[in-house]
């Protein structure tokens, strides 16, 4: 289950993208399978580290991949990368975790190329307020969620540090009931309700059937778990975007700004 659309990732044979926040590597592995990139999942977490060393093995083993994946444990405020690193970066479900996010920002911005993709989601206000509401313990637990990001809020944040935002989506609205039941009985995963909605939630992830597929698209501008921002980082000098016409035709223009139905 993923959060960021690859379709605008302007992925391309050969680039080196940078999972940030990793965790059990649900972007980094989907990446390896389907696109002929190197990917460098990082996250401080040792253990997720090697959760998703042993998810994406048995795909390597079996030759089911097209990119190359590394998997690091780093500190996102001091990452092991020179700069201008990275053609993508894809920071998921991460920023809402750290209290100093803009210096998160800053060093992704330093590690990433000019005319970069830079992928950004976050939980979307409303969902996540209602679970803060419904119990302290939900944000209050260790690695908790610090803060409830305003779209606007992250928009300009990611924008000063020098980026152009091009695309928007939101994600998971079929999730966003189950936190909030999870929230509602806490530590009682097995409620009848919490239970039987994890199944549903399972069961849809498998067979991924029509229905809750419509179902989700209709509701995900409304009641969707997560809110994905997409940005190019600005080139440089300004305000010449230099390079060849070619180059230049890549860019989104702020005629390309839309809103991504996911």
């Amino acid at each position: 289950m993923i959060t960021v659309n690859p379709g605008l990732l302007n992925l391309r044979p050969g680039q080196r993208v940078l999972d940030l926040g990793c965790g059990e590597g649900r972007h980094a592995i989907h990446l390896l399978i389907t696109d002929a990139v190197d990917i460098f999942a990082v996250d401080l977490s040792q253990r997720d580290i090697r959760t998703a060393c042993d998810k994406a093995q048995p795909f390597m083993a079996a030759g089911n991949v097209s990119g190359r994946v590394q998997f690091v444990v780093s500190d996102a405020l001091r990452l092991p990368f020179s700069d201008d690193f990275f053609d993508v970066v894809i920071c998921s479900e991460v920023l809402e975790h750290i209290e100093d996010y803009e210096g998160v920002l800053s060093e992704i911005t330093r590690v990433l190329k000019p005319a970069g993709i830079f992928a950004a989601t976050v939980p979307a206000f409303f969902p996540e307020w209602v679970c803060w509401k419904l119990s302290d313990a939900y944000h209050q637990v260790e690695g908790g969620h610090i803060r409830i990001f305003r779209e606007k809020q992250l928009r300009m944040s990611v924008e000063q540090q020098g980026y152009q935002y091009f695309a928007r989506h939101k994600a998971h609205a079929l999730h966003a009931p189950y936190w909030w039941l999870k929230c509602l009985f806490w530590e009682r995963d097995r409620q009848p309700l919490v239970a039987a909605y994890h199944r549903l939630l399972v069961w849809d992830l498998m067979q991924k059937p029509r229905l809750t597929r419509w179902m989700e698209k209709l509701l995900n501008p409304v009641l969707g778990k997560s809110i994905a921002l997409y940005f190019v980082k600005a080139s440089y000098p300004e305000p010449d975007l230099g390079g060849s016409p070619e180059r230049r035709s890549e860019l989104p223009s702020k005629d390309a700004e839309r809103e991504v139905a996911a």
